[in-house]
């Protein structure tokens, strides 16, 4: 029997474990950035199998496992103490200032919106909603079942065909969500014979999409094409995939596409690129970022979208070759097992997108606003980041400041977004601004104020 605790040391691409008597295993690890964490199961005395949920990408990392024997624990845990830890945590979060709280908004809030994704203004604009409101009476409230049963609409395949057809790929494939999308997109163009190499600040739903593709994966330094290039020409396995955001959601800025693409071709790479804040505000009349680095009909590139944010609805889509949206159609399991977006959401992006390309000024507005706001408090001596589409980001000194910042911006009627680790990559609090084209220059301009008044003291 084996007692006693066990050391798992993790170190890039490798783990050793040893229990007791001097017994050791070694086999190959993956994780992700700079996570530390491991999980090590006893399936019988001296035989361990080592499992890795996150492991550093660089550098060494240490956890302590728990008593374990071969026959189990020693005692059970009381069940009105088994989620005990749940409680530790919390105090935690809250010592250190990330104690997250929903706070549900009235139908007719009367703030000015500066923390949503409706960068186009098109979420409360009446074709939109009433596209949806029409198709809920005449397809139902839900979609009834996945896609591949009873959840594809004609809807579904106008929306995948106009996408597409706006965007310049071959084909496009609607997914629930723009995470689900991520999800299904990494993991099928990945896997175990396989390399990822990622941006270090790319979005969650990327992040987890690497988790699960069991790949060996490497993330460098943000926005560093050369960086990629290094890992690419160093990977063990010979199919790669290169993934990255077009405009990373924190700060607003964009990714190099020209340059990594041109890494990609250079080592037998392909590209992944999340488009969700590039859609609908960059690019010719919004078709987005990879559409204006003219990559959309590259036969090695492959675009991701949301619907949530410049169509104002819910949903995402994966854009690409027609062949890459065969595969993610039949082995991509969270398009697969998960039940296909509603009806009133589906019809509701379609009429969005058909209002974009009817009214293409919007996405030309939105730019607009963020670098007015950006030039606005730099000139207050605000650390706010340089805006390339419709994200803008203004530092604060610690996760407090940032939330009583917020909270004193919705106290003069104007709604902020406020991040703070572990949403943003750096570790570093900040407000996060996002523009609005249906804002008013009267708006806009209140906004500005009420945001440069109510700063913390280390930036007024």
């Amino acid at each position: 029997m084996v007692t006693g605790a066990f050391r798992i040391v993790v170190r890039h691409r490798e783990a050793r474990t040893s229990a007791g008597r001097g017994a050791s295993h070694r086999q190959p690890v993956r994780g992700y950035r700079d996570e530390p964490g491991a999980r090590c199961a006893v399936h019988e005395p001296f035989k361990i199998t080592l499992t890795a949920t996150s492991v550093a990408a660089r550098g060494a990392c240490g956890a302590t496992l728990p008593y374990v024997s071969a026959e189990g624990p020693a005692a059970p845990v009381p069940a009105e103490n088994v989620l005990d830890w749940l409680d530790v945590e919390a105090e935690k979060r809250a010592e250190a200032g990330l104690v997250r709280r929903l706070r549900p908004r009235a139908a007719a809030a009367a703030e000015l919106d500066l923390a949503g994704n409706d960068y186009l203004g098109l979420a409360r604009d009446k074709r939109v909603a009433g596209a949806a409101a029409a198709a809920a009476l005449k397809w139902g409230a839900g979609s009834t079942g996945s896609r591949l049963v009873t959840g594809s609409t004609e809807l579904h395949a106008e929306l995948e065909q106009e996408l597409a057809r706006f965007c310049g790929a071959q084909a496009a494939l609607v997914f629930s969500s723009g995470f689900t999308a991520n999800l299904g997109a990494v993991t099928t163009l990945s896997g175990r014979e396989s390399a990822i190499v990622t941006d270090s600040s790319i979005h969650a739903s990327l992040i987890e999409g690497c988790r699960l593709s069991r790949a060996d994966i490497a993330a460098v330094a943000h926005n560093d094409p050369s960086a990629v290039g290094h890992a690419l020409r160093t990977r063990r396995h010979q199919r790669a995939l290169v993934v990255t955001d077009s405009v990373f959601s924190v700060d607003g800025d964009k990714a190099d596409l020209t340059a990594l693409v041109d890494v990609c071709r250079d080592t037998g790479a392909a590209l992944l690129v999340d488009d969700a804040h590039g859609l609908g505000v960059l690019g010719d009349g919004g078709r987005g970022a990879v559409h204006e680095a003219g990559l959309t009909s590259a036969p090695d590139v492959v675009t991701t979208v949301t619907l949530s944010k410049s169509l104002g609805a819910q949903g995402g889509a994966v854009l690409g070759p027609r062949r890459v949206i065969r595969h993610l159609t039949e082995t991509a399991r969270s398009f697969i097992f998960d039940t296909a977006l509603a009806p009133a959401s589906t019809a509701a992006a379609l009429t969005a997108l058909r209002v974009l390309i009817e009214e293409p000024q919007r996405a030309e507005r939105a730019r607009e606003i963020t670098a007015t706001m950006a030039d606005r408090f730099t000139a207050a001596g605000l650390p706010a980041s340089t805006p390339e589409a419709a994200v803008l980001a203004v530092r604060a000194p610690s996760p407090d400041d940032a939330v009583g910042w917020a909270a004193r911006c919705a106290e003069r009627g104007v709604r902020v977004g406020c991040f703070r680790p572990p949403s943003v990559p750096d570790g570093i609090s900040r407000l996060r601004l996002t523009a609005n084209a249906g804002l008013s220059d009267s708006d806009v301009e209140r906004a500005i104020e009420v945001i440069i008044e109510t700063a913390p003291s280390f930036a007024s």
